[in-house]
C-alpha cells in the first residue's frame, strides 16, 4: 500500500507539466464458443462474450473489460436467431 502511494505520488511529480492521457481508441472483441447439444448433434449451443480494449493517445491500453450489458447480448442473440431462421428457409 505504502509502495502504491510512493509510486503514485512519483509518476505524479515526473508528469508535471504534460496533460493526462486521453482515451482516444476502442476495440471490441466478441469471442463465440460453439457445442453440439445431445447425442444426435442437430442442435448447438452458442455462447458469447464481448471484450473492450481502449488505448490512450500515448498508445497504453488504458482499459480491458467484459462488456455486461444485457441489451447488447439479447440483440446478438436476436440477431442470430433471425438469421439462422432465413438460412433454414432460404429466404
Amino acid at each position: 500500500e505504502v509502495r502504491e502511494v510512493v509510486f503514485a505520488v512519483l509518476v505524479g511529480i515526473l508528469s508535471l507539466g504534460r496533460p493526462p492521457p486521453i482515451d482516444s481508441r476502442q476495440n471490441i472483441r466478441a469471442v463465440i464458443v460453439t457445442r453440439p447439444v445431445g447425442e444426435s448433434g442437430g442442435r448447438i449451443s452458442v455462447r458469447i462474450l464481448f471484450q473492450r480494449t481502449v488505448w490512450n493517445d500515448r498508445g497504453a491500453v488504458s482499459k480491458r473489460e467484459n462488456i455486461d450489458d444485457a441489451r447488447i447480448y439479447q440483440e446478438f442473440f436476436e440477431r442470430l436467431s433471425k438469421a439462422v431462421f432465413l438460412e433454414a428457409h432460404a429466404l
